[in-house]
């Protein structure tokens, strides 16, 4: 695992981090998904957003379990949710905002698991901080502090990934996408020089990383089983649809 920075403001070490640590939650990312044999995922679900039958697929493995009761504990962040608190299927997704996987996610299987399965009252989404880096930890921060727009932030962080992740003034990219949320220079500022509210998204991270052996991203716990990697939507539909 990356170690935890030393307590300086995120706001500060954004200005001295290199380009470079953007890149770490790939490669922990990577090696999940080489373990879970989908190479081919980019070219299945690249179009995902056509309207058109989802192929079947196998599910894939799971790589173990989870005590559900835990993991539903609350933490010391209040939980984001997408979805109704009874329903069938509870999946739990641990991410990072560097991490490509992760962004992979979101914009080609998110949208049609939100329509098929969320929306629809079947599956609740609960998605946890796991950043492995300073800007994924400026990220989920922005994210928190916009508040309602919590979930409209992340997107924009997602599919605005490659634009800041890895930009050489990244202060300034992620203010400009800042402002679309309604941030000023001011409350950009304050979010990331919010030390308690930095200690409490690593310690969303820690509790992951002792508690339930997150190792990478992305990270997916259904309904107590873990999977590992940027699962398409035939391969969410397979291992929901048995539990509905």
């Amino acid at each position: 695992m990356t170690r935890l920075l030393s307590r300086r403001t995120i706001l500060t070490t954004l200005a001295v981090a290199p380009a470079a640590l953007a890149l770490a939650a790939c490669n922990k990312a990577g090696e999940a998904e080489a373990e879970g044999s989908k190479p081919a995922e980019t070219t299945k679900t690249a179009d995902a957003t056509k309207p058109a039958a989802t192929p079947a697929a196998a599910a894939p493995q799971s790589s173990g379990s989870v005590n559900m009761a835990e993991l539903l504990k609350p933490g010391v962040l209040p939980e984001k949710q997408l979805g109704k608190d009874d329903a069938k299927v509870t999946i739990i997704e641990y991410a990072s905002m560097t991490c490509p996987h992760c962004a992979h996610f979101h914009e080609t299987t998110l949208p049609e698991l939100k329509t098929k399965y969320i929306d629809t009252g079947k599956v609740r989404l609960i998605f946890r901080e796991f950043p492995f880096d300073p800007r994924a930890e400026a990220g989920f921060m922005l994210a928190r502090c916009a508040g309602d727009n919590y979930f409209p932030m992340v997107d924009v962080l997602f599919k605005q990934q490659q634009n800041w992740a890895a930009a050489e003034n990244v202060k300034d990219a992620m203010f400009q996408l800042s402002k679309l949320a309604g941030f000023t220079q001011e409350s950009f500022n304050s979010c990331l020089t919010d030390q308690k509210l930095l200690d409490q998204v690593r310690s969303v991270q820690k509790r992951g990383q002792d508690e339930f052996k997150v190792d990478s991203t992305p990270t997916f716990f259904i309904n107590g089983q873990t999977y590992k990697g940027a699962l398409s939507i035939a391969e969410m539909s397979a291992i929901i649809d048995p539990l509905l």
